[in-house]
């Protein structure tokens, strides 16, 4: 044997012997270089498509971490209760109906005696949020008690004070070009030398529904219309799926016409899902008469689209399953169907729970079927049933991004968030449960 006296050569192959011929040894070396540079542009893709996620994640969290704060404006709210409730009978009814907006305008005029004029006291009033008097009217339902008081109450900002107090609004241009002039601005430097304006987590993100007024405008509506949604498409998806796998690869004889299902369900599985949304409006809406924009349907259309995926996940994880564990069952006089349930279906429930929630995650995230069903539509209050009128998360996202208002953009971006804040922890559960129930044969 002798030794290669190139070292390249040597670290590929330490000794040669005579059979090996030069144009071997150059062959081996190419070989090894081709090698080196799939694995060198490998580690090149996965680079840059971490770079990009990276650039992605960055730029969703610059623009919407400002969402999950609000700013807030203190005044002495004077409760007058000629204003409130003349009579004093606390009907709530007439509690309801108060001049709210005039308590505000008085309590302003107090801070800013100086403010004489109509449109001085307007511009000073459009600091506040337009559901500033609602807010009182609130306080006032839930503690009849403060009708006669004066207490200090925060109260909800303008979007347009809320973005110039983020900085989204700068105060050394023109007043021509903001939304904020002089006098407000003049306004919220005396109110913070008072300590009477300040940010705070934004809590009305996470209580409301949708409104006009970005300050107002939540995501909960969104969040009760996606998990009822969600809980419609499990019901009809996870047993129907788990069912036909089972009945295809344990039972169905293998005939032309299971091939032609199987086959179907694969084309299914790539099939657009705007596909899906087209057959929901056409069938389950002008067809059937169910209700327009309601979870009910929205759950349908999505069963029909993550069907294909639970019966392909589930069906694979059967396979995995060694046949021993059913000649084993068999072989002690099991039934064909309690070998399934009993001994087949439980080692592959890991597998199946997976596929389950990657198809859950997958239809939270659509956007597409649920808006030809209508579930575009503007929805401000809380879904209380499953055939009430309601929105999803995805849904609530392209609506606000098709707002011209800059404190939507932030509001945009902070959904886009909480929604992948969802999808990572529902994966994050099937990497889990895989874990978890894995087993090894």
């Amino acid at each position: 044997m002798t030794e290669l006296a190139d070292p390249d050569v040597r670290a590929v192959s330490p000794a040669r012997s005579r059979y090996q011929s030069d144009e071997f040894v150059a062959r081996l070396r190419r070989r090894y270089a081709a090698e080196q540079r799939f694995k060198y542009a490998g580690m090149a893709a996965i680079g840059l498509a971490s770079l990009m996620l990276v650039v992605l994640l960055g730029s969703i969290i610059s623009q919407g971490y400002t969402a999950f704060q609000q700013t807030s404006i203190a005044l002495d709210i004077t409760f007058d209760a000629a204003e409130i409730d003349p009579q004093g009978t606390r009907n709530p009814e007439v509690l309801a109906q108060a001049n709210y907006a005039k308590l505000i305008r008085d309590s302003l005029g107090t801070v800013f005696p100086e403010a004489t004029s109509r449109a001085d006291r307007r511009t000073l009033s459009d600091l506040l949020s337009s559901g500033a008097p609602f807010e009182l009217a609130m306080m006032v339902r839930d503690d009849p008690s403060l009708v006669g008081t004066t207490k200090r109450v925060w109260l909800t900002a303008s979007d347009d004070v809320d973005q110039f107090m983020k900085g989204f609004i700068p105060r050394n241009v023109a007043e021509t070009e903001r939304r904020v002039n002089d006098v407000q601005v003049a306004a919220i430097d005396r109110l913070a030398s008072k300590d009477s304006i300040e940010k705070s987590f934004n809590t009305t993100l996470f209580t409301a529904g949708d409104s006009r007024e970005p300050e107002l405008a939540g995501i909960w509506g969104a969040i009760v219309g996606s998990f009822m949604t969600l809980a419609i498409t499990m019901a009809l998806a996870v047993p129907i799926g788990v069912s036909a796998a089972i009945y295809l690869e344990e039972f169905a004889p293998k005939r032309w016409w299971t091939d032609l299902i199987e086959v179907n369900i694969n084309n299914l599985a790539a099939v657009p899902s705007i596909v899906f949304g087209l057959l929901g409006l056409a069938v389950f809406l002008n067809f059937f008469g169910m209700p327009r924009s309601a979870p009910v349907v929205g759950g349908v259309v999505l069963a029909l689209m993550t069907l294909p995926i639970i019966i392909i996940a589930t069906r694979a994880a059967l396979k995995a399953v060694p046949p021993s564990i059913r000649e084993a069952a068999l072989g002690i006089g099991a039934s064909p169907l309690q070998t399934v349930l009993h001994h087949v279906l439980p080692l592959a429930m890991p597998g199946i729970l997976t596929g389950t929630i990657i198809g859950m995650a997958h239809a939270l995230g659509e956007t597409a079927p649920l808006l030809m069903i209508g579930m575009v539509a503007f929805i401000v209050d809380i879904p209380g049933g499953f055939t009430d009128s309601a929105t999803v998360l995805p849904v609530q996202i392209y609506m606000w991004a098709d707002s011209p208002e800059r404190a939507f953009t932030e509001r945009t971006s902070a959904a886009i968030m909480i929604l992948l804040g969802f999808l990572v922890l529902m994966n994050g559960l099937a990497v889990f449960l895989r874990k978890k129930f894995e087993r090894r044969w």
